[in-house]
């Protein structure tokens, strides 16, 4: 019988894996506004906080974060984790929590992931070892519990070594030892810099890193070198030594090591607590320990964690038949939306596109942060209409690296985003308020505003009325298709389309019939354009060079077919019939996979110089030919607004894992997010096509959660209430679920009927022709019951 590798526990709450070497990468993740720690099962970590900019506190010098999560590199060569040794005097038996370092096989072993905490236990010979870590809500901070129990019949002896990695911090200055009159190992260095100028923003960052305790230690041990010695970090010389060295690291790659030695009776349990983190000075340091390290400071923290966590729980629970996609959808998929819009994906500066899609997922989890963020980009709106390639979050913020190359795509997120925010909230008085600008202090409302983006945006066309792409779209790392300013994208031809005929249909509710009508015309000729240059017979091409070279085309032996173009047709009601059912048809084929839908195909396995430095990825991975699910969700949107919806959720569905232990290998991911990407690139690269990229900062998460509320259930806001359009998919008998909108409640119950031809909707036992449930009433709850027919018509 196969043995499942993951469950569930709490009710639900939690995803359980209980191997740890089955899916050595799998992780989570917690956050608050401050900071963020990602971290794997076997107990690597990546922590990074913001002080304005992201900084580290815990890190190996020459690794980026996500190659942490990599099991074939010798993490014991640079180890950024949080670990803890465990040694049996009785005969010197060694082994760790949570498996790294020593890697001894566990008779027990639970990776617990929560969404407010992190947990694992490991039960060995008699002795029942647990770990686990928090956050606070507002703090830059770890707050880690280990505890043992005896469950022998027996007195042991043992010693525990709490390890965690600081690492190679600065060439300037580094050094660290253990200070008694803070109560732990403190590790102090000075971030690199040359400039004078800099000197007053080095001076207030957090460079010392703590790790303080609730009990004192046996032994310490603050320097790297000393605690491995020749044993390295699976058998360090100072842990087979017995006691540590209580030794100091002076200008010395420092560790924060800790022993305690105890005695346990039977059925004896022991507990310790302790805070890491980073500070600038000592006072900071003491401020944790009052804080945290005082009786009941755990609890405290984790309520007001809770409190924090919980503003974001979402609008919607559903049961269905997929107890899988319940799970994700209900517990952890409005965790991530939140996240991801709250924290700004660990910048100050986020791009446009990304802070804009980001915030459109708030309208459903956190309405007043979607508002709030449309107001705030628009009030860094260029005078000429534009919106810049960055949004600055704070006053010493400023535009770097990918926000100092020019893209073409910002201003099309606008509408969509407020479609997204005005269909939840209704909120049609936003349109009218007036926003300040940042660079010349003008004023005009948010109509105004965006008509004007949207102008600028319509203007940025070649003389056959498509879209230039400057050095990148959406797609950003596609940065040579029209660095000569003759370049043109198909993907953002489509995209202006339907974000000009979006922003005209908001414009006709609003009363300006004259606005809505100069979209409706501009977005006529860009599509009669896009149909007469760029369809190839089966598919539309990507685009066309500086040099007048469609590419994404037939011909082409490495990206010959892109998802986008084909989505934002459909999206944009650009593509006839025959041409939609052509593309689905090129798209099953070609990039169709058993972890989603690929994003181009072949990809590209050497430089494309009239394309860019996306044919310089590896092949599978990022945007060339992976499953990369932002573009993926596109996708599903487009083939649900076509009314493809079996098709649209086979497609959906292929986002998270399954469940079987041969997809959860195969991806390495816990159903607790949807990541970047898995790669791709299956026929060319067999062995690694699925793996994910464990990496969540997308706005996949914002489009997975409106299209399963307003596509699949079709519980859409429009300006006159709820509209009732769902698709479900035809092996769903029934579904039950409670959608929170507009400050009421309603329960809806789906049931298909063999004798049905056609949707029937009752409201409160009270049949309804019509499908929009209007005047809503705030604080009422209302029963809906959805009848559908036994196959959809």
């Amino acid at each position: 019988m196969t043995v499942k590798i993951i469950g569930e526990s709490a009710g639900g709450e939690r995803v359980d894996l209980y191997s740890p070497t089955s899916l050595p990468r799998a992780g989570g993740f917690l956050w608050n506004p401050r900071m963020l720690l990602q971290i794997n099962c076997r107990g690597f970590a990546v922590a990074q906080h913001m002080q304005p900019e992201p900084g580290k506190y815990s890190h190996a010098p020459t690794l980026e974060a996500q190659t942490f999560f990599q099991p074939e590199y010798p993490f014991y060569a640079h180890h950024p984790g949080r670990f803890c040794y465990v040694r049996d005097h009785t005969d010197g038996h060694l082994y760790s929590l949570p498996h790294e370092p020593v890697r001894a096989s566990p008779e027990r072993f639970v990776f617990s992931t929560g969404r407010h905490d992190i947990r694992w236990e490991v039960d060995n010979r008699g002795i029942e070892a647990r770990m686990s870590v928090a956050l606070p809500d507002d703090d830059v901070a770890e707050l880690w519990e280990i505890s043992v129990h005896n469950a022998s019949d027996t007195t042991r002896e043992l010693s525990l070594y709490p390890c965690f990695s600081i690492g190679y911090m600065s060439w300037m200055n580094q050094s660290a030892r253990y200070r008694p009159d803070l109560g732990g190992i403190v590790a102090c260095s000075v971030t690199p810099y040359q400039k004078l100028d800099d000197y007053p923003k080095i001076r207030e960052l957090k460079d010392c890193t703590y790790l303080i305790h609730d009990q004192t230690p046996t032994s310490y041990e603050a320097s790297r070198e000393a605690f491995e010695g020749e044993g390295g970090i699976q058998r360090p010389d100072g842990i087979m030594a017995g006691k540590l060295g209580n030794g100091d690291a002076l200008y010395e790659t420092p560790i924060a090591a800790l022993h305690y030695q105890l005695k346990l009776a039977p059925g004896e349990r022991h507990s310790y607590r302790f805070v890491f983190g980073p500070a600038n000075h000592d006072a900071e340091i003491s401020a944790a320990r009052e804080k945290y390290l005082s009786p009941q400071g755990f609890e405290r923290a984790h309520r007001a964690y809770l409190a924090m966590a919980t503003a974001g729980q979402g609008c919607l629970t559903m049961a269905t038949p997929d107890s899988g996609l319940d799970s994700f959808v209900n517990r952890w998929l409005p965790r991530q939306v939140f996240y991801i819009a709250r924290a700004h994906r660990l910048t100050t500066d986020p791009q446009t596109r990304n802070y804009l899609q980001d915030n459109m997922g708030s309208a459903y989890v956190a309405e007043q942060d979607a508002r709030a963020a449309l107001c705030h980009a628009l009030a860094q709106q260029e005078a000429d209409g534009r919106m810049p390639e960055g949004i600055l979050l704070n006053g010493s913020s400023h535009l770097k690296y990918i926000n100092q190359v020019p893209h073409a795509d910002h201003c099309v997120w606008l509408p969509i985003a407020l479609r997204a925010y005005l269909n939840e909230t209704g909120d049609d008085a936003l349109l009218h308020q007036t926003i300040a600008g940042r660079s010349d202090g003008s004023s005009a409302t948010v109509l105004e505003r965006i008509s004007a983006a949207m102008r600028w945006q319509l203007s940025v066309r070649d003389d056959r009325n498509l879209s230039l792409i400057a050095q990148g779209d959406w797609c950003d790392p596609m940065n040579m298709v029209g660095h000569k300013g003759r370049g043109v994208s198909a993907w953002l031809s489509m995209a202006t389309v339907y974000a000009a005929r979006e922003w005209a249909d908001i414009c006709d509710h609003a009363g300006r019939t004259d606005i809505a009508e100069q979209m409706r015309g501009e977005a006529d000729l860009i599509a009669e354009a896009v149909q007469r240059h760029l369809w190839d017979g089966d598919w539309f091409a990507r685009g066309i060079t500086d040099d007048g070279v469609a590419f994404g085309v037939s011909t082409d032996t490495e990206g010959r077919i892109f998802l986008n173009p084909q989505s934002w047709s459909m999206l944009a009601g650009i593509a006839t019939p025959d041409q939609c059912e052509r593309m689905i048809n090129a798209i099953d084929e070609q990039l169709n996979t058993p972890y989603g839908t690929m994003m181009l195909a072949p990809a590209y396995t050497r430089m494309r110089e009239d394309v860019g430095r996306v044919t310089q990825k590896h092949p599978g991975s990022a945007e060339n030919g992976s499953i990369y699910n932002h573009a993926s969700m596109f996708y599903v949107y487009a083939l649900y607004q076509i009314g493809q919806g079996d098709h649209a959720f086979e497609a959906l569905r292929r986002a998270i894992p399954t469940g079987s232990n041969e997809d959860l290998i195969r991806r390495g991911q816990l159903p607790i997010y949807i990541p970047n990407y898995y790669r791709g690139a299956v026929h060319q690269f067999p062995r690694t096509a699925g793996r994910s990229s464990h990496l969540f900062h997308t706005g996949a998460s914002s489009w997975f959660y409106r299209i399963v509320i307003e596509s699949l259930f079709g519980l859409c806001g429009c300006a006159n209430g709820l509209r009732i359009q769902p698709q479900l998919p035809a092996h769903w008998p029934s579904a039950q679920v409670e959608r929170a909108f507009r400050r009421a409640t309603f329960v809806v119950s789906y049931a298909r009927d063999a004798a049905a031809t056609n949707m029937r909707l009752r409201v409160d036992g009270v049949d309804q022709s019509d499908p929009i449930i209007r005047d809503i009433e705030a604080g009422r709850q209302y029963a809906v019951d959805v009848i559908l027919p036994a196959s959809p018509q």
